[in-house]
């Protein structure tokens, strides 16, 4: 069975020149021609004599007669070597181009295989930087950090120990300066309520602002030369020393100066016609004056020594948080370098899907120009001029030996011409098509 296929034989398809026609040069000689013309146009006459111009009949005729014409064309195998050489040179260049998306596609692949492995590599990074944050508490020594196992527990510790030590110098402080510099004694109240008043702090606001805001922000004196001798210790030098031992003599002084303050009032409590004036010796002699001073000074020592051990211990922890957010920052890192291979890989898969899109579309093309080259390639040009030559012997019977009237004779014509277009627009023949392809199908 003999099936048409147009796609590839029309001017508008690629695979033809620019001019729309392929150029086949006919093998056979002019005169051959003009015989094969002749037959043809005897034919014609002959086959219309038989059936007394019939279109119907003629209709038929043609279609035997493009049949023929096939036959004829099939034997020309030179010819059809001419006309299949533009589809043969077409599938050479789809062959070298799927040759060329084979090697594309191939690379495409490699390097997606590539940043595969580079997002994996990157993704076990960032699950090691998570396993050494959360191990860097216990191990810190595996990581090669001068920082001592468990420093949060011994750091909150120390913390809960300073917090009542705080509060205790606070309400020391508050209460001796209150009763060393405003408040009067009464010889009534035992030495211990003369000295620490419970409600020295109100009692200081209602005596006024100034001596409210002193006894509220003089313990914070103490605090902050505290907090020098700590400063001044972290860094181990011979003038550092000196600061310390200054400090240290500064705040025993002003300890003292409250002692003697609240000393010499109690003396004048209790103090005789002969008793003398009130010095440091009387005051150095007094057990009250050492308790005053111990009570305040001594606490303040260890208040101090409290606090050293948790800054030291709160470095140790900071070496470890230092590096735990080292890790973090370098995870973000790490997940901001993902993104961007990702962006990447997406767009390489993108290229690899348009490669393989353009090879198959290229493979389908060679296929179809297969079929081009393994069917028959049919002149449909030139069949259109034996087909007219077929046509005007049968018009000539008509003319010369069909006896009937004139009128008959030019219905008989139009109906003729009509079928002989009709079998032209069927096998594909036509003024702007060169040639037509068939295969053989099942």
């Amino acid at each position: 069975m003999i099936a048409q296929i147009e796609e590839f034989f029309n001017p508008k398809t690629a695979d033809l020149p620019q001019d729309g026609n392929i150029k086949i040069k006919d093998p056979v000689t002019n005169e051959t021609e003009e015989v094969r013309k002749r037959t043809y146009h005897e034919a014609g006459f002959r086959d219309a004599s038989r059936n007394s111009g019939s279109p119907l009949a003629l209709s038929i005729c043609l279609n035997a007669i493009y049949a023929k014409f096939q036959n004829e064309e099939k034997e020309l195998v030179e010819k059809q070597q001419l006309a299949k050489e533009p589809y043969i040179s077409k599938q050479k260049t789809k062959e070298t181009e799927i040759k060329t998306l084979v090697i594309s596609k191939e690379s495409k692949e490699q390097q997606i295989t590539k940043v595969e492995t580079e997002i994996r590599t990157v993704k076990d990074n960032i699950e090691e930087l998570k396993f050494e944050i959360n191990d860097l508490p216990r191990n810190p020594e595996k990581y090669h950090i001068s920082a001592s196992k468990g420093a949060s527990s011994k750091f909150w510790i120390g913390l809960i120990i300073l917090m009542p030590l705080s509060l205790y110098l606070f309400t020391f402080y508050i209460s001796t300066s209150y009763s060393a510099f405003f408040k009067p004694f009464d010889a009534n109240s035992t030495i211990i309520m003369n000295v620490l008043d419970s409600k020295a702090f109100e009692k200081a606001w209602q005596d006024g602002s100034l001596e409210g805001a002193f006894v509220t922000f003089i313990p914070f004196v103490f605090l902050g030369l505290g907090y020098l001798i700590h400063m001044f210790g972290e860094v181990k030098s011979v003038i550092n020393y000196i600061k310390v031992s200054l400090l240290l003599l500064t705040t025993f002084v002003f300890d003292a100066i409250l002692a003697y303050q609240i000393e010499e009032k109690i003396y004048e409590l209790n103090r005789t016609v002969d008793s003398q004036d009130f010095n440091i010796a009387i005051a150095f002699s007094k057990i009250q004056f050492w308790g005053i001073i111990f009570a305040g000074f001594v606490v303040y020592l260890i208040w101090g020594v409290v606090f050293d051990f948790i800054m030291k211990e709160h470095r140790e922890k900071d070496k470890i948080k230092n590096e735990q957010l080292r890790r973090k920052k370098d995870i973000q890192i790490h997940q901001d370098k993902i993104a961007d291979i990702e962006i990447q890989k997406a767009k390489l898969l993108e290229e690899l899907s348009e490669i393989k899109k353009s090879s198959l579309e290229a493979q389908g093309r060679v296929t179809a120009l297969q079929q081009i080259i393994d069917a028959v390639i049919i002149p449909t040009k030139e069949y259109v001029l034996y087909a007219s030559e077929y046509m005007q012997g049968w018009i000539t019977f008509i003319n010369q030996k069909l006896h009937i009237s004139q009128y008959e004779k030019s219905t008989l014509e139009s109906e003729c011409i009509t079928c002989y277009h009709e079998n032209l627009k069927r096998v594909g023949a036509s003024e702007d098509s060169q040639n037509a392809v068939y295969t053989t199908t099942l």
